[in-house]
């Protein structure tokens, strides 16, 4: 793996374009934008203020800049430098802003969660949908097609599907739940899946005209669903819930066809056990030097690691969450499929420090990769079968069928305190890392 120069960088607010050609990054009220090949800098602009949300649009032509404290969205164009829109939400304020799959139109949600804005770049439209809570509230089928957007209304739970061509609404129905909490539609756009808040374990999925095909309830009288995530054939459904489990729907009947539990110890020997260990740094001696330079320092006191197979039965380490406050850190609060189907990455927020790797052809536990300190995200490689994962200081960890490996982001001086952005030389493929103090 080979790593770039350092640069600096605002919020981890570094984002490569959907066609991978560009990276654009921000540093407070600038935005960059450099070619993702050889990282010489193409497009320089200047905000009003600073920056909190970039988001390219589905074309890589355009970018917005989403200024929430002042309440303004910029858009900039990379084919004409010298053009900008600027939309000013005023004294309704802005919570979240984001781009609709043609490129061409902006959603915003405003503070007060009245209204949602749609704002073409050339023209200006409004669509009017009563108390939207965030952008979490919207989805968009992955074709572009259909946009549908939960809504609360005289106290109950609606769902409005609208055409994006022309913004027409297409289907209009309430959901069966107590307060809706999310949205989010299968990969091929024909199954709609709402859930319930986390006081209710209750999953209802709807198909594009509106139909209720079905409703999953595990339980009753506990904290409920956390997180979710449909297979990129469409073919499953997983669903995370406070009970520390993952439970796998089938796209035929809805049913649970499956659910994986995450103990504290792992007892299969058909389980592989990657455990992260420190290891002292090694330098070659012709390398040394008097004075040693920058690079060299930092990789002499820098603390190094490898992953070494644990023998089975293996104990994790398990956090007791404290049940009498909000938001419990408990359950499954991260689960994601790899992009060929085959995998399923889930983390337990009970055991902060480990990842979960499941084999969906054969539905078993096939790794777990415990860490030195807790995980912070992973993320798949869109192209194959392999996860980085980050643990929030200075190295980066990629898993594959093959094994795993721990990697040292280079950094240098106060870099190395401050926050950086480590891009692998994949395209479209990039992982945030936080410096933070050491665990």
């Amino acid at each position: 793996m080979s790593f770039s120069e350092l640069f600096k960088l605002s919020g981890l607010l570094g984002r490569f374009s959907p066609d991978g050609k560009c990276l654009a990054s921000c540093v407070q009220y600038r935005l960059v934008v450099r070619d993702a090949s050889t990282l010489q800098i193409l497009q320089l602009y200047t905000c009003l203020d600073q920056i909190q949300y970039i988001e390219w649009s589905s074309d890589s032509l355009f970018i917005l800049c989403a200024m929430y404290k002042r309440g303004v969205v910029q858009v900039w164009s990379l084919e004409q430098p010298d053009w900008h829109c600027k939309i000013d939400e005023g004294s309704a304020g802005l919570v979240a802003s984001c781009w609709s799959p043609d490129g061409r139109h902006i959603l915003n949600t405003t503070e007060f969660h009245v209204s949602v804005n749609s704002s073409v770049l050339f023209s200006l439209f409004s669509l009017s949908l009563m108390n939207l809570g965030s952008l979490a509230g919207i989805a968009f089928t992955k074709d572009g097609r259909y946009m549908a957007v939960a809504e609360r209304r005289d106290c109950k739970d609606f769902v409005s599907i609208f055409v994006c061509s022309d913004w027409q609404l297409l289907r209009h129905f309430d959901t069966e739940t107590q307060d809706l909490f999310g949205i989010e539609w299968a990969p091929n756009g024909c199954v709609l899946a709402a859930w319930d808040t986390c006081l209710e374990y209750k999953i209802l999925l709807y198909s594009l005209d509106g139909r209720l095909l079905s409703t999953y309830r595990a339980y009753e009288w506990s904290l409920g669903i956390k997180s979710i995530a449909w297979s990129p054939s469409s073919q499953f459904l997983a669903i995370g819930s406070y009970d520390e489990k993952v439970r796998i729907l089938n796209h035929v009947t809805w049913k649970k066809i499956t659910e994986f539990e995450h103990p504290a110890t792992v007892a299969s020997s058909k389980t592989i056990v990657y455990k992260e260990v420190e290891k002292s740094p090694s330098v070659e001696t012709e390398r040394l030097s008097f004075p040693p330079t920058r690079a060299l320092a930092s990789s002499l006191f820098s603390t190094q690691s490898k992953y070494d197979v644990s023998q089975v039965p293996v104990s994790l380490q398990h956090i007791k969450p404290v049940t009498d406050r909000a938001n419990p850190k408990m359950g499954i609060g991260m689960l994601a499929f790899s992009p060929d189907n085959c995998f399923l990455a889930t983390k337990n927020d009970n055991i902060p420090n480990a990842v979960w790797i499941w084999d969906i052809q054969k539905l078993k536990l096939f790794v777990v990769l415990e860490q030195l300190c807790a995980v912070q995200s992973f993320q798949w490689d869109p192209r194959q079968p392999r996860l980085a994962v980050c643990t929030g200081n200075s190295k980066v960890y990629l898993w594959s069928p093959a094994g795993c490996v721990s990697v040292q982001v280079p950094m240098e001086g106060k870099a190395a305190a401050g926050t950086s952005q480590a891009i692998i030389k994949h395209t479209g493929w990039a992982v945030p890392v936080t410096k933070q103090t050491p665990c």
